[in-house]
């Protein structure tokens, strides 16, 4: 782990971050590396409410661990993919389980093992925000 990861684009340094974890001491950590490199950070720690959280703020992007309350994050990212007014969010699952293939075919745009690891966190959100931006250059109706 680096002590200086390397920063968003000056473009993507507002970017709001959902992230759904129910571990207090994970969230912590979280919030310092995202933080650090320039994020906006907002935390629930359940799927409904990051549900609806994710319908009213319309973040970058939505990270989720699967295994939360109320809603899986599997479940989450199906519905966020599944509404018009939020297809268009990109989802990262990060867990403990061996999921990424359910985690692909619930819709993720990008899956990461924990235990969290800042540059790969970091290097990911990166690659997603560019993606997305690349998409939005072409005119990409979706």
């Amino acid at each position: 782990m680096s002590n200086s990861p390397v920063s968003p684009r000056s473009e993507d340094r507002a970017a709001l971050i959902l992230v759904v974890e129910r571990n207090p001491m994970v969230q912590r950590l979280e919030r310092f590396f995202l933080e650090q490199a320039g994020y906006s950070v907002e935390f629930t720690s359940d799927g409904l409410t990051a549900l609806a959280r994710a319908r009213e703020l319309r973040p970058a992007i939505l990270v989720t661990e699967i295994l939360v309350p109320k809603l899986d994050g599997l479940g989450l990212c199906r519905a966020i993919k599944a509404d018009a007014a939020t297809r268009h969010m990109l989802v990262m699952i990060f867990s403990h389980l061996h999921a990424e293939d359910r985690a692909l075919e619930a819709g993720a745009d990008a899956f990461l093992q924990k235990p969290l690891n800042e540059e790969l966190l970091i290097e990911t959100l990166q690659r997603l925000l560019a993606l997305r931006k690349s998409f939005a250059g072409e005119g990409v109706n979706g």
